[in-house]
């Protein structure tokens, strides 16, 4: 059996303006100081025994937060592009808020998030795109780790595409992770079912 362990990274700066990130890259996406103390809280208390390998985005803010949770675990990094958050195309590092009010249809107004059909007004990358890259990085690393319990670190829209591989939906049922919270799966390395153990556990409860 594998185990993922699945963490986005720490709030930045562009979470706390309420942008869209996608793959923008510049400072905006660095951590806020919010952010870093929420690494620096999981780091204290995220120690599963007997880990293998951390797997990462190669966006900023992953990378920050990899780096100081890899402080204590030193564990060997490798950096995969399917890991990458969504892209909202021309959406990219705009206001949340004011696309929601400019396209209507095309956010789910409670959660305030974007539905499928976005992408062919955006440009942006489709739901089901990210679900596939997802499944791949699952079934190449399953087949490389099949014993092992691996720290991946991303970002909200791949958390949750990890979990609606393990669930089988499609659209926005699960919501976004919070920052710095793990979500766990587990995968049976020869028939690659896969389950989700648990999603968006924070470092600190708080209810």
């Amino acid at each position: 059996m594998t185990e993922l362990y699945i963490v986005r990274h720490g709030q930045t700066i562009a979470n706390r303006a309420g942008l869209k990130q996608g793959t923008i890259n510049d400072d905006r996406t660095l951590l806020s100081a919010e952010g870093l103390e929420q690494a620096q809280d999981l780091a204290a208390v995220f120690h599963p025994l007997n880990l293998t390998a951390l797997y990462q985005s190669p966006l900023r803010r992953t990378v920050q937060t990899a780096r100081i949770l890899n402080q204590k675990l030193n564990l060997p990094v490798i950096t995969d592009q399917r890991l990458l958050e969504i892209s909202y195309g021309d959406w990219d590092g705009q206001d949340n808020a004011k696309l929601e009010a400019q396209y209507p249809a095309l956010f789910y107004s409670l959660i305030h998030d974007v539905r499928p059909n976005y992408a062919q007004v955006a440009h942006g990358e489709s739901f089901d795109h990210v679900r596939q890259r997802v499944l791949a990085f699952t079934k190449d690393i399953v087949k490389t780790h099949p014993n092992d319990r691996l720290l991946i670190v991303t970002h909200g829209f791949t958390v949750r595409s990890f979990a609606a591989n393990a669930t089988n939906i499609h659209g926005l049922e699960i919501l976004e992770p919070e920052n710095c919270s793990v979500s766990k799966i587990v995968v049976e390395p020869q028939t690659l079912e896969q389950h989700l153990v648990y999603y968006s556990r924070p470092a600190k409860p708080h209810f």
